[in-house]
């Protein structure tokens, strides 16, 4: 199992993933993870600088910035997500944000199945600011029913959409979000908000799969987001988060 690496700068400490983007976040002592979203959605090189200029506001810097969700026109085929990623991660790094070459901030990135933006959008972002609440804040980056680096035959059961191959991506996606839990030093207990991101039918996915292996929904239910992964052939995405404080800005 991965474990979490502190951020140096950040307030947070981050629990590593791919090329793109980190697995997940957790604050540090001290500081407590913020969701923030936006009324009006803006393309996303403009959003993520409004986030920088907000946190930079609020007395911080870009270093504070810990996570970034977005919405994008339609899955991309997979080289197409890869060249996407290459362009987000440029600005971080122009921003300074990586460590030691890793990119520590976590994302979601989804295609709504209704009126989708004409180009990628962002839709929230989250930060880490010093806080004296005692609680443990922490963001899940989104994940499909993929295992291992960005590549088609890693995609579980491919092109495949039968009520079986749905339970199974949702289980390995469950499997995922509870690895990433675990790397973070964190629990369910301590969700405040589980987000899935699927065009097919919910229902059988929660009676045996959501509420078998995550049964905090029962308690705090789940949002679905009726969009499509951001990559072809992927059916299913979750991401989850604990939080405090949620701010909705213009």
């Amino acid at each position: 199992m991965s474990h979490s690496v502190l951020h140096p700068r950040g307030g947070y400490r981050y629990l590593p993933g791919i090329f793109p983007y980190s697995c997940g976040v957790v604050a540090s002592d001290g500081y407590e993870i913020v969701h923030v979203t936006l009324k009006s959605q803006r393309p996303w090189a403009e959003g993520m600088k409004l986030a920088r200029e907000f946190v930079i506001a609020d007395g911080l810097s870009e270093q504070n910035l810990c996570g970034f969700e977005l919405r994008c026109p339609k899955p991309h085929p997979m080289d197409g997500f890869i060249q996407f990623n290459r362009g987000y991660r440029e600005l971080l790094e122009q921003w300074d944000v990586l460590v030691d070459g890793e990119n520590p901030v976590a994302r979601t990135n989804v295609a709504p199945v209704n009126n989708p933006p004409s180009q990628t959008d962002l839709f929230a972002f989250s930060y880490a600011r010093p806080s004296s609440q005692p609680n443990a804040t922490f963001v899940i980056a989104g994940g499909g029913e993929l295992v291992g680096s960005l590549a088609v035959e890693n995609i579980i059961r491919a092109g495949e959409i039968s009520d079986s191959a749905m339970v199974e991506k949702a289980q390995c996606v469950i499997g995922l979000m509870q690895e990433r839990l675990d790397g973070l030093g964190v629990d369910q207990s301590g969700l405040t908000a589980i987000d899935v991101y699927t065009e097919h039918h919910l229902k059988p996915l929660l009676d045996e799969v959501l509420l078998q292996r995550l049964p905090i929904t029962q308690r705090i239910g789940v949002r679905w987001f009726y969009t499509r992964p951001p990559v072809e052939q992927i059916e299913f995405e979750m991401d989850m988060r604990g939080t405090v404080t949620e701010l909705l800005i213009d």
